[in-house]
């Protein structure tokens, strides 16, 4: 276990105010990648059924490596590629590679779910591939895309506090620091702002599904 000397000097709100930091940008940075990749991906599943087996098998292969297993894993790769296998870097690499399965299913299922008849009008009535996609398909998709990104934000608050076990900070380092040095109090400042922010997001998530979905499609 990481033990930061600093973690008990600083006052309670310092540390937690850092711990927000840390967390969040582990958790935004390596969420918005995902999506970049994820989405499209989902799409491309949906579309081409062979293509679609490979991406969902691998992505769903990656759920299965346990987490402190995947974090160890990269640190020799890493190192080989001439960058540190400690810190930020492994983290924000593990959060993407969990981040994807939900995020991937998630718009593989919401096209997949798209009417063909629908799809066909939209052909007849001359709308090009582009218009297609962005003024029917996605419209369409939205719910169950959003429905995986919130689940993939959810799963890497949790885990994000892991990130500490290889120096990215994060509540983790508070939970950790709390465990060897027998301090619950600052075992909670680490796990109490964790559990929040998990329901925060979750109900960020929500409020963003009220103003980009129409009333008819939600779930």
């Amino acid at each position: 276990f990481a033990i930061n000397s600093n973690e008990k000097k600083s006052s309670r709100a310092e540390r937690i105010a850092l711990r927000t930091q840390e967390h969040l940008k582990l958790v935004i940075v390596s969420l918005f990648f995902a999506i970049l990749m994820g989405v499209p991906l989902g799409i491309l599943a949906a579309k081409k059924r062979g293509a679609g087996k490979i991406i969902l098998g691998l992505t769903g292969a990656i759920q299965t490596i346990p987490s402190l297993a995947l974090l160890v894993v990269l640190i020799k790769p890493l190192n080989m590629l001439g960058l540190t296998g400690i810190g930020d870097t492994p983290a924000l690499i593990a959060l993407f590679l969990y981040s994807l399965l939900p995020i991937v299913r998630g718009a593989h299922v919401g096209f997949q779910q798209i009417p063909l008849a629908l799809r066909e009008t939209s052909e007849v009535i001359g709308l090009s591939r582009q218009s297609q996609l962005f003024k029917i398909d996605l419209p369409l998709a939205l719910p169950t895309i959003l429905s995986g990104i919130k689940t993939a934000a959810v799963i890497n608050v949790g885990f994000a506090t892991l990130g500490a076990l290889v120096g990215a900070g994060g509540y983790g380092q508070s939970i950790l620091t709390g465990i060897r040095l027998d301090d619950y109090p600052l075992i909670l400042e680490g796990a109490i702002p964790s559990a929040v922010l998990a329901l925060v997001v979750q109900q960020l998530f929500d409020l963003l599904e009220t103003y980009l979905v129409s009333p008819g499609l939600r779930k």
